[in-house]
């Protein structure tokens, strides 16, 4: 995100995950109550335009997106007693989540000022089972550390999501996460998504990645990197993990998800994988 600037990025996946409920058909693919009462003020404008141009393939495409990941993540937080959200920009889970589950949500330090801001204005509290911890991806130390010092027990498995940030980092900084996980407690499982490079999308996943490409530029917050599914598979194996699935937005949730007559259309330009940390030393 641009210093001192709300992140557009983080904006623009609340007001979808808020919109879905109010704009799409059911199945409903995943709810977050909270999303519009953080957005605030900007709520109606926001849910506004998905209200009004629900079907551009931008919207519906982030609506599609945002929920997908979202439901797949949050599937496994029930198999484990703490949660790293890396990346969390406004993701609402830890002031959703049972009480006794350790949630640790990991930003930029300006994005995490932001979000107290709007937490405060919704009169929603911090509660006691979760931490806002500032970082920096880009920095060499990685998350790791300011995680261990926020309260995140390194010697117990973990799952670690991380959404929505890897394709706007370089290849080296995406790398350096990646070893800094892969270093955490055997069984900790790390979901995480990338996007595909040009020649292995769809063609709705080509129209999607085109304009995105502009609008987050424009934003100054560019896409930086691409993968495609052998390459992930290969750097998750060189830092430490077992590939459990590497899965398409269609098949990342059950197939009555797409039984829809709204705008929601599973399309291939984001990819999910999930993978469990071995303990196995790396070696090369």
């Amino acid at each position: 995100m641009n210093e001192g600037q709300p992140s557009r990025t983080a904006l623009s996946a609340a007001a979808a995950r808020a919109a879905h409920p109010l704009v799409d058909d059911r199945p409903l693919i995943f709810t977050d109550p909270l999303a519009p009462r953080l957005l605030g003020g900007l709520a109606d404008e926001m849910i506004g335009y998905h209200r009004s141009n629900g079907g551009h393939i931008i919207l519906a495409g982030t609506r599609t997106v945002t929920t997908v990941r979202s439901r797949y993540a949050e599937a496994r937080a029930g198999a484990f007693g703490q949660y790293a959200i890396l990346g969390a920009g406004l993701d609402t889970y830890a002031f959703r989540a049972p009480a006794g589950r350790r949630v640790f949500e990991a930003d930029h330090p300006a994005t995490q000022e932001w979000k107290r801001g709007l937490l405060d204005a919704a009169g929603i509290p911090v509660p006691e089972h979760a931490s806002l911890v500032p970082v920096d991806f880009e920095a060499p130390d990685g998350p790791v550390r300011p995680l261990a010092a926020a309260g995140l027990d390194t010697a117990r498995p973990a799952l670690v999501s991380w959404l929505g940030v890897a394709y706007f980092l370089t290849r080296d900084a995406v790398a350096g996460t990646l070893a800094e996980i892969g270093r955490l407690a055997p069984g900790t499982e790390l979901v995480m998504d990338y996007a595909l490079p040009p020649g292995l999308r769809d063609a709705d996943g080509d129209a999607y990645a085109e304009i995105a490409a502009r609008v987050v530029r424009d934003s100054g917050e560019p896409s930086r990197t691409w993968f495609a599914p052998d390459e992930v598979n290969a750097l998750l194996k060189d830092h430490g993990f077992d590939v459990v699935e590497n899965l398409t937005l269609e098949r990342a949730v059950p197939p009555r998800a797409w039984r829809r007559t709204d705008a929601l259309r599973p399309f291939d330009y984001f990819r999910l994988v999930r993978a469990v940390v071995t303990g196995r030393p790396v070696t090369g």
